[in-house]
């Protein structure tokens, strides 16, 4: 039979075997891994640097898509302002053409009723036309004189203070001598 001693020295190469074997499986993987480490970082690196250049490359035409987008959108801009530039030259001419016309309008009929404000204040000062009821239209810059007055000298007069009157450019005197 077996001496328990013998046993236990048995056991102990076995273990010490074990050991060894655990051992060396051990330093074998990390070897394995060492080199598979390389061999990954190696790869890793190829594959990163042909990332790099495919991404550089993608990037240059994305550069070069929007280089041309904005030429051709600057192109059409100019376009754009130059139509928009000669139209609102002709709006703005058309409209200072009809401001004109406006204006010289109104400044017909604000020069018309400023003569006609005129020659009555005149006469309001004029001594020879107390008593006299006289009418003043004025039309284009001619003015009309209608209703009474005392006297030929009373109508002689208020003729010749329209006619006196700035921007007067005739007097149509229909004026009647009063006989009272």
């Amino acid at each position: 039979m077996w001496n328990m001693n013998d046993r236990h020295g048995k056991i102990d190469q076995a273990k010490s075997q074990v050991r060894r074997l655990i051992a060396g499986t051990f330093v074998a993987a990390t070897c394995v891994s060492a080199a598979c480490t390389d061999t990954a970082i190696g790869k890793a690196k190829a594959e990163t640097s042909s990332a790099v250049d495919a991404t550089t490359a993608g990037a240059d035409k994305v550069l070069d898509a929007t280089k041309k987008a904005s030429e051709k959108t600057l192109d059409a801009t100019k376009d754009a302002a130059a139509t928009t530039a000669e139209k609102a030259k002709d709006v703005a001419g058309d409209v200072a053409d009809k401001s004109k016309e406006l204006a010289s309008a109104a400044g017909e009929a604000v020069t018309d009723t400023w003569i006609t404000a005129k020659v009555k204040a005149k006469f309001a000062d004029e001594k020879l036309l107390n008593s006299a009821d006289i009418k003043v239209e004025t039309n284009n810059h001619l003015v009309t004189l209608t209703g009474t007055v005392p006297s030929a000298a009373a109508q002689a007069r208020a003729v010749e203070i329209a006619q006196g009157t700035e921007r007067v450019t005739r007097v149509v005197n229909k004026l009647v001598i009063s006989k009272a």
